[in-house]
């Protein structure tokens, strides 16, 4: 069992648009160690494992980002 909690399918609806027109993100998110972090990133993907739904991103250093989507807090566009 897991305790994601899903979003909202419009949420969901913005990160699929932004993967497709290859827009950057302010991400505000927690990381895996519950600490907030702000990133800015290019979305790659988006996929579901376990229940789970996640991002996939890539950071300006171009480090891979794996973030579960009940963890960001908040998204902006750049």
């Amino acid at each position: 069992m897991t305790d994601y909690t899903p979003i909202d399918c419009a949420l969901y609806s913005e990160y699929e648009a932004a993967i497709v027109q290859h827009m950057r993100l302010r991400l505000s998110f927690r990381d895996p160690g519950g600490q907030l972090r702000i990133e800015v990133v290019r979305p790659v993907d988006l996929k579901t494992r376990r229940q789970e739904e996640f991002l996939l991103a890539e950071t300006r250093d171009r480090n891979k980002l794996e973030l579960r989507l009940d963890q960001i807090i908040k998204a902006e566009v750049l």
